[in-house]
């Protein structure tokens, strides 16, 4: 069984039009990035959404599960909070999307700077690359990784595998999961975004992942 979890409610969650996202944006496009990677944290609610994960995951899984998790913070923080005690493994590939010198820029800044990428970003999100160093696309850069990280995944396994990743990863994992275009996931979260905390469960026959429930937090 493979499950992915989206990490608990963040600071930036909650405060998305309030805090992080100002006009002239106060960072450098780098110092963005390090804070959504480093700094950014999880609320009284991101907790709260943690200790349902203890008791929701320890119901779903099997004994000692192969823990794997981003390298930001707030998923680091779901998993030790959601899993403790466990060992778990970082790796880059369940990173969120990374947004270069675009990092919590908002719309109107991003187009007034970065003219060139506006039709990609309003019409053809899934190919928009953001600017900058590092940063990369959801049909390229997101999909290689999320590619990456099923592959290597055993093909026979004694554990469970639970991955704590983010809301654009979680796209292009369910796209390679589920074989579905990614621009159909894309659609979807524009209606309805993958809730915080969230977990998708998969189960793997024949070689292949199948989708078997999604449960959603009741906090």
């Amino acid at each position: 069984m493979l499950f992915l979890v989206r990490h608990a409610e963040s600071v930036e969650n909650a405060t998305k039009y309030t805090g992080f996202y100002e006009n002239p944006r106060p960072w450098t496009g780098p110092a963005a990035h390090a804070l959504s990677r480093d700094v950014v944290g999880l609320t009284p609610r991101g907790f709260l959404q943690c200790l349902w994960l203890r008791q929701t995951l320890q119901n779903l899984t099997g004994r000692d599960p192969a823990i794997r998790t981003s390298q930001y913070r707030r998923a680091l923080d779901t998993a030790a909070l959601a899993l403790p005690g466990l060992p778990y493994q970082v790796t880059a590939l369940l990173n969120e999307q990374h947004y270069g010198a675009a990092t919590y820029m908002t719309k109107q800044e991003l187009y007034a700077t970065y003219p060139e990428g506006t039709e990609d970003r309003q019409a053809r999100k899934h190919l928009w690359t953001p600017p900058g160093v590092g940063g990369e696309s959801l049909a390229d850069g997101v999909l290689q990784r999320a590619t990456a990280f099923v592959d290597q995944l055993p093909p026979v396994s004694a554990a469970d595998v639970v991955a704590f990743t983010h809301h654009t990863a979680i796209l292009a994992l369910r796209a390679v999961l589920e074989r579905r275009p990614v621009t159909e996931l894309v659609d979807e979260a524009r209606t309805r975004k993958t809730p915080n905390a969230v977990v998708l469960v998969y189960e793997q026959n024949d070689g292949l992942f199948h989708a078997r429930d999604t449960i959603h937090p009741d906090c």
